[in-house]
């Protein structure tokens, strides 16, 4: 399937957002790339399902961090902004709460200042100090250590007078709490976490630098959808003289005296390689796709006993006119906040009550909807397949109840307006995208599996593998999976190291 060049081979195992990054760099570097993907497009959690004239984007949906893919794109000469057009959103969303007020959050310090007070007057004061930690945060925990490498558990003890300072062991809640006391801006400004698959009363507070990440950079939508990205991604890496190649299952990563030697595939093929890159879920890496008793850190058991993300549910629908009220991003929360995060995490049960993301891309980009139409999606957390749960028995009751409190708050009789709609569960995480135990985000973000605690970007099982995505430093999220790639620039060998001797 493959001739051999003079530049040496790199595979990468998957074309979701960290792998096609990791494509690009290895190509700027010399490296001669194919991407393997089981999927029929690229994209992996940011696919795309195009359907009745609809565009509706599966994954991912806002960018807080254009200046990581401007950076990739000038990594490999080219200009980020002549592939992409992000338009900046204001406000960045609205979270409603169960009452019926709101909290709209912006970049402007003023105007977030001017909502917390409306809320809570003496809650200003903490706001202010809690928005100067996240700042400081951010400086370390996103600016120093986003994109370095936890290879040796002495880059983890160096850390340990920062995270000391930055008092990780806190949660983001727990840290939020102690700056701010009315129990709605506590939500406001804690839910973050979710947005990487974290619990907001366990996830480390390193994770609070994404306030400051928010206001520093903005919160942006990719004109044409977030797959408008990875498709400038997949042309990016074929004028490079890479290949993505969709519809091929990675069944193996080949190894010989603990070095991995190239890929399997389903067909029974051998691809060689002198570097393997996965993009697959790091679960599945060490679960499945090495084999013949490689693992030694990362063995099936282990990854069994680690602590996994909740799931998803997730609802995307068109109407056949617009709801001109509604605005691009909103958060409606519910009636309990700690609870419904201990039922989906911990009890892992489907709570009678929810809190969902609704999301209204044709309100900023008309080219997602037929004229006169209107696109969504609403997510809501879900507990991932530890529960039991039966989606497809209880897929179509869940999506009536979501329904049921889209009707009641902000949606009235939008039922009646849909031409289009599709549904995601656990199940399509689970068997579709081969995530462990359908968790949406990989590996929960707490403290004990993070940087050195988290996969390591390389292999510590075989030689010249390497891993980028969500399962592994820095974590999940759009700049976390970027980000993953750009660590491989401080451990990958130079490909002067395999000149002329790439299979």
């Amino acid at each position: 399937m493959l001739t051999s060049h003079a530049m040496p081979h790199a595979v990468v195992i998957g074309a979701g957002l960290g792998g096609l990054a990791a494509a690009i760099r290895l190509g700027a570097r010399g490296y001669r790339v194919t991407v393997l993907d089981r999927l029929p497009q690229p994209g992996g959690r940011a696919t795309v399902h195009k359907q009745d004239g609809f565009t509706f984007d599966a994954g991912p949906t806002i960018i807080t961090a254009p200046f990581v893919l401007e950076e990739l794109w000038r990594f490999a000469g080219q200009d980020f902004n002549r592939d992409v057009t992000l338009k900046a959103m204001d406000p960045f969303y609205v979270i409603r709460f169960d009452d019926g007020d709101t909290f709209t959050c912006r970049s402007d310090p003023e105007a977030m200042k001017r909502e917390v007070a409306r809320i809570s007057p003496s809650d200003v004061e903490g706001y202010t100090r809690f928005m100067a930690e996240s700042e400081e945060i951010y400086r370390i925990g996103f600016e120093q250590l986003g994109h370095v490498p936890f290879n040796s558990f002495m880059d983890m003890v160096k850390l340990v007078p920062s995270l000391a300072r930055l008092k990780a062991w806190r949660s983001v809640h727990g840290h939020v709490a102690h700056h701010v006391k009315h129990p709605k801006l506590r939500m406001g400004l804690s839910f973050h976490p979710l947005f990487v698959g974290g619990n907001p009363f366990r996830t480390t507070s390193v994770y609070s630098l994404i306030a400051y990440l928010e206001r520093k950079h903005g919160v942006h939508w990719a004109m044409g959808g977030t797959h408008a990205i990875v498709k400038a991604m997949v042309k990016l890496i074929e004028r490079q003289g890479g290949t993505v190649l969709p519809n091929i299952e990675v069944a193996e990563i080949t190894h010989e005296n603990g070095r991995a030697t190239g890929v399997r595939l389903k067909t029974g093929e051998t691809v060689p390689a002198n570097i393997v890159v996965s993009n697959a879920d790091a679960a599945h890496t060490y679960r499945t796709l090495i084999q013949g008793g490689a693992q030694r850190r990362w063995t099936p058991a282990k990854m069994k006993r680690a602590s996994h993300s909740m799931s998803l549910f997730v609802w995307y629908f068109g109407t056949k006119r617009r709801f001109e009220s509604v605005p691009h991003h909103i958060i409606l929360m519910g009636p309990r906040y700690h609870g419904l995060i201990k039922d989906i995490f911990d009890r892992k049960v489907l709570a009678d009550d929810m809190s969902l993301y609704l999301h209204r891309p044709s309100a900023s980009d008309p080219s997602v909807a037929p004229a006169g139409c209107d696109a969504f999606y609403v997510l809501s957390p879900v507990p991932n397949q530890e529960s039991g749960i039966d989606w497809s028995q209880q897929k179509e009751i869940y999506r009536k109840r979501v329904a049921q409190r889209l009707h009641e708050t902000v949606l009235p009789g939008f039922e009646s307006e849909i031409i289009s709609q599709r549904l995601m569960t656990p199940d399509d995480f689970e068997h579709g995208l081969l995530s462990y135990k359908g968790a949406a985000f990989g590996l929960e973000p707490v403290l004990t599996q993070s940087a050195w605690f988290r996969p390591h970007n390389k292999s510590e099982e075989l030689e010249n593998l390497f891993l980028v995505g969500a399962g592994t430093h820095p974590g999940a999220g759009v700049p976390g999976v970027i980000s993953s790639a750009r660590v491989l620039d401080l451990t990958v060998p130079p490909a002067e190291v395999f000149a002329r001797a790439a299979p």
